[in-house]
């Protein structure tokens, strides 16, 4: 991020957040704090950054794209 006042970066941040409510705070409840931090921390780490297909990566899960990113930094 780049810093306090840049409206582009409150505007990914608050996209994150709305997807994350979206796809699992109105989905699922939680009894606990520590669950809900485990399903917080699955969601990110699991679905959103290995499995979950982003438009603007050119329809790959980040942590894919981010390998095939690096590759390309190697063999150039």
């Amino acid at each position: 991020m780049s810093g306090r006042g840049n409206c582009c970066d409150s505007a990914a941040a608050e996209s994150s957040c709305a997807t994350l409510k979206k796809e699992l705070a109105h989905v699922r409840r939680c009894a606990t704090r520590e669950q809900a931090k485990r399903a917080i921390f699955e969601y990110i780490e699991v679905l959103f950054n290995r499995i979950r297909r982003h438009s603007k990566l050119g329809n790959l899960a980040p942590a894919q794209f981010e390998r095939r990113y690096y590759a390309a930094q190697k063999a150039a």
